[in-house]
């Protein structure tokens, strides 16, 4: 053994001897702890040590003992949004966390649309970024982002920080988790921790825990090896173990989600995958049915034998059976060569009208898009009725081009399409006796159907051909 590595192994064991309180990532200066709630702080100290923390808002002492391990846990009373406030932790040497705010908490997970960056990625723009990135500082929006990485173990902890919102720092941060938390702040007038944790191109599967994806017999848990140095991505477990597990019993409010595109191949399974999603991560957290949201993947040609559409379908099916859930529809904003939408505004919007309605209870507008009631045929006419339509129907002035038809020989064709005072007729010369019809169920479609209030209708069909 070289002298070099006996005096790392001595300076680290001086340390512990020492007795330094040491704290994840999640934990430290800029944080933002979830409001009016019991909020759980963890760390390590020495081995069989009292810990004390002392939070500033209240001047109360918590006191534990910390195990044999170094660990310890105490849960914290939060008091309504405010700050900033200190936070004393001690076991017999402090540390103090400095510029902590009380206010709304929320995960930002998911894939590459989620991961995108308010500057856009290479070659692909986010619109306005610009302006917003230069207007974006703001003191009570804070921001941590959980690098990509995939463990065959449960990780305990990942290299990032908080930082205040500003240019700099929000340049490099998702653009949809940013702006659902700036209309958050705007709206409620509290401080918004937003922690992002997602990577581009991964399946949901490997966003599932051991006991999430063991629901699924399709599905097999990898073992652990410590031979193989490089773990794929794509194996159930392993993004969960590295990008969720150390986030896991973190005082949140909810979850946004924007992921799909890479399962779009298995859509028949995913209604499933997100609602096991949904479960597993609310079993982690033990606070009970979170709020979870998320955002419908918009239309792209992505030029295979799958219609993508058949996924939408799934992720609105998901939404009648997950609880205390939402869907943000973007059947508007989709690009048919870039799967990565350049309006995220919209999609960060919708979500956090979802959360608005939803979770804080605020009236007087729609979260989601016109939702199908029925369907009814006389001779070659087809009328259709919605849901989340109270003030009606429009399409902005243009005309109904998504709409498609079919007779009993399973063939659709385009359909004349006009809104009425009940919901919306169409007909096709071609078919004289209807039995199906179809909206925006292609892979690249731009949606035309909308409640008054700009919220777009979702893809859906009334068939299961």
């Amino acid at each position: 053994m070289s002298v070099l590595i006996v005096l790392l192994l001595l300076v680290i064991h001086m340390s512990e001897l020492n007795g330094e309180i040491t704290l994840p990532s999640i934990f430290g200066d800029n944080m933002v702890l979830q409001q009016k709630s019991e909020a759980p702080v963890w760390g390590l100290a020495k081995p069989n040590s009292a810990v004390k923390i002392t939070t500033s808002w209240n001047n109360r002492t918590y006191t534990t003992r910390s195990g044999s391990d170094g660990g310890w846990r105490i849960k914290v009373s939060t008091p309504q949004a405010g700050g900033p406030y200190s936070i004393l932790i001690s076991d017999g040497k402090p540390l103090i966390l400095n510029n902590v705010l009380i206010g709304e908490v929320w995960i930002c997970s998911g894939q590459s649309n989620m991961f995108m960056p308010l500057r856009g990625f290479k070659n692909q723009p986010v619109i306005g970024s610009l302006e917003y990135i230069v207007t974006s500082a703001n003191h009570e929006i804070r921001l941590v982002t959980v690098p990509p990485k995939a463990s065959l173990t449960r990780q305990g902890d990942f290299d990032g920080k908080w930082e205040e919102c500003n240019p700099e720092s929000v340049s490099s941060f998702s653009a949809t988790a940013y702006f659902f938390g700036r209309m958050l702040n705007q709206v409620l007038k509290v401080p918004v921790g937003l922690i992002q944790t997602s990577w581009g191109g991964t399946r949901i599967e490997p966003w599932l825990s051991a006991d999430g994806a063991s629901s699924f017999d399709w599905l097999t848990v990898p073992s652990e090896s410590s031979i193989s140095e490089e773990v794929s991505r794509d194996l159930p477990t392993v993004i969960f173990n590295a990008m969720i597990n150390p986030l896991a019993g973190y005082g949140i409010r909810g979850v946004i989600w924007y992921q799909g595109e890479a399962n779009r191949n298995e859509p028949e399974k995913y209604k499933d995958l997100l609602a096991e999603l949904a479960h597993d991560w609310r079993q982690k957290w033990n606070i009970g049915e979170f709020p979870f949201y998320y955002a419908q993947i918009a239309p792209y040609n992505y030029g295979s034998n799958v219609n993508s559409a058949y996924l939408r379908e799934a992720q609105l099916q998901a939404s009648e059976i997950i609880p205390n859930s939402g869907m943000a529809s973007l059947t508007d904003a989709g690009e048919e060569n870039c799967i990565h939408p350049s309006n995220k505004k919209v999609a960060g919007d919708r979500l956090a009208f979802l959360a608005l309605s939803k979770t804080y209870g605020i009236g007087g507008f729609p979260c989601e898009g016109p939702v199908l009631k029925e369907m009814t045929v006389k001779d070659n006419l087809v009328t259709l009725t919605f849901n989340n339509a109270p003030n009606g129907l429009t399409s902005y002035g243009k005309e109904l081009s998504c709409f498609e038809v079919a007779g009993e020989n399973r063939k659709f064709y385009p359909a004349i399409a006009y809104i009425t005072g009940k919901g919306v007729s169409l007909f096709s010369p071609s078919v004289n006796n209807p039995v199906a019809v179809r909206y925006a169920f292609r892979d690249f479609v731009i949606g035309d159907l909308y409640n008054t209030e700009g919220m777009p209708a979702s893809s859906f069909r009334t068939d299961n051909w």
